[in-house]
């Protein structure tokens, strides 16, 4: 009886399932046999205590669940359910989507323990989970909470459908799509050491020596067994089977919007108020507590716990804080002698672009009631989401957006004592030097008439999301172009003006005056933003006659 080894053959066929959000196109010839899809940064776990003003000692508290959907994440999860030691805090999550088992999981999870989840963004007020020693005490960090611009994005939505209440505001953006399945072929070359007892072999071991990859493939269509396992998870969840329905009708390449009504027709959601209803200090009132609030008894009234380490900014101009700061949104009027007392009036929208630049502009929006200014803008970029529904309020109120900045006259919005007349500043609008960059870009996409002047500047890079993105410029009847334009830029550049016309995000060739110039309201037809003050300001703003 002599020991023997041979060497074996043999393909195994391992099944893995992943949700796509960003193709570029569609069919197996568009995806190489190892490449990953654009998910983004993996997703965050953190406990987050609300920084709202007033409300400490006792303040509210959520789980900030940020990024994409990996295999691993259940895990991180659990771990960070045993840090709550039975706590129920409700889920805020953002998310583009990602493993469709791990989503399954997830929201099983959320469903065991019984809780709450909302469609929002964290907006941390003092330093970011991921920066190095960041860290706020007990409760770990502090922030508010948005749904501008959130997502929750194809396996996303499964993850969601684990919560007891589940909230998505008229501004968080919930999509699905099929599923991608790949199948990864691997060779395995293994090795057998058996004996030969009684005229037969008898196995003692089996070791595997080498491991290869021999390919894989894709494809774009659920199989029966899956579909039947997604059904049942919906079933358990108390989803209606029209989410699966809607799944399957809406090809991998591309990304279905559910709206609020069909949400709650399927019963996705419980709720389609804003992220705040779980997550507001209102919460905390007495005799009101919400079971996510908690009283830190150190911790000092208006937020200042969260504040308290970090130093004060050294004083600033104006003009600078234009630049650097978050986007403003003022109305201005033009000073120029030529227009009074009928001058055109716009809103001077001039800083970065933060997730609470579209709140900034719908509250100034709502001051001005039925009136259709131009926006005049100039920004370095900033947030992507909060582009995308800033450009989607401008062009749901039919604004017409110009590159340029907006040089006041008298004094600064910014200064403590300058005061608006009549509802708005005195100023005027130039284009030479302005830069609208990077996100600024899908701002002015959402303009009905779009102006970029030569002396203006606009540059552009690839930002990621893409299929959200795609589907953005297409809403805004942008060509396609411009998004095959995008992704082969490695690096900002500036568009041309000849490009931005072509491409339809400019509508013409004109500058800024086009909208806010001293002469336009003697056009006929009149322009809206024209105003004609009443006689006794036009002489009192009337220049002097020698």
């Amino acid at each position: 009886m002599v020991p023997r080894r041979y060497f074996h053959r043999r393909a195994l066929w391992p099944l893995a399932l992943t949700w796509l959000i960003a193709l570029l196109a569609t069919g197996p010839a568009a995806f190489a046999a190892d490449a990953a899809p654009d998910l983004g940064p993996t997703m965050r776990f953190g406990i987050v205590r609300s920084n709202a003003a007033g409300c400490e000692p006792i303040c509210p508290e959520w789980i900030s669940a940020e990024g994409s959907i990996e295999a691993g994440t259940p895990a991180l999860f659990k771990r960070m359910l045993k840090t709550l030691g039975g706590r129920k805090l409700p889920v805020v999550v953002d998310s583009p989507g990602g493993n469709v088992e791990a989503a399954l999981t997830l929201g099983r999870l959320i469903r065991k323990n019984k809780l709450d989840i909302a469609i929002g963004k964290t907006v941390f007020s003092s330093c970011q989970p991921d920066a190095k020693g960041c860290q706020d005490r007990d409760a770990r960090y502090f922030g508010d909470v948005i749904d501008y611009g959130a997502m929750c994005n194809s396996a996303c939505p499964l993850m969601f459908a684990g919560g007891i209440r589940r909230v998505a505001g008229e501004w968080a953006y919930l999509g699905v799509h099929q599923i991608t399945t790949t199948y990864i072929r691997t060779k395995l070359q293994y090795r057998t050491t058996y004996r030969i007892v009684g005229g037969k072999k008898k196995i003692l071991n089996t070791k595997i020596v080498s491991r290869k990859n021999a390919g894989s493939y894709k494809t774009y269509e659920m199989s029966k067994s899956v579909e039947k396992k997604l059904a049942a998870y919906l079933d358990q969840m108390g989803i209606e089977q029209s989410m699966l329905e809607t799944m399957k009708g809406t090809p991998a390449s591309e990304i279905h919007q559910i709206a609020l009504d069909d949400m709650l027709a399927m019963k996705l959601v419980t709720s389609t108020d804003a992220v705040g209803l779980l997550t507001a200090a209102s919460l905390c009132e007495p005799g009101r507590l919400a079971t996510n609030s908690r009283e830190v008894p150190g911790n000092k009234p208006d937020g200042l716990m969260a504040t308290a380490a970090r130093p004060t900014p050294p004083a600033i101009e104006p003009e600078a804080a234009r630049r650097d700061e978050d986007m403003r949104f003022v109305v201005v009027r033009g000073t120029n002698p030529l227009c009074n007392p009928d001058c055109p009036e716009w809103i001077s929208a001039e800083g970065a672009i933060t997730p609470q630049t579209p709140q900034k502009l719908r509250q100034l929006l709502a001051t001005l009631g039925k009136r259709q200014l131009p926006v005049v803008i100039s920004s370095k970029g900033g947030d992507l989401f909060s582009a995308l529904a800033a450009g989607r309020l401008i062009h749901e109120k039919n604004l017409d957006v110009a590159v340029g900045r907006t040089d006041f006259v008298g004094c600064d919005p910014g200064a403590w004592n300058c005061l608006a007349k009549e509802g708005a500043y005195a100023g005027l609008s130039i284009d030479a030097g302005v830069e609208c960059d990077s996100a600024c870009a899908f701002m002015l996409a959402g303009g009905i008439r779009r102006l970029v002047g030569p002396q203006a500047r606009l540059s552009l890079y690839p930002m990621g999301q893409k299929l959200m993105v795609k589907a953005y410029l297409e809403e805004m009847a942008i060509s396609s172009a411009l998004f095959a334009a995008i992704e082969r830029r490695s690096v900002e550049r500036r568009l041309e003006p000849d490009m931005m016309l072509k491409v339809g995000l400019t509508t013409s060739l004109q500058s800024v005056d086009a909208l806010t110039g001293a002469t336009i309201c003697e056009a006929v037809p009149r322009p809206e933003n024209c105003r004609i003050r009443p006689s006794a300001n036009a002489e009192a703003d009337a220049p002097a006659k020698l």
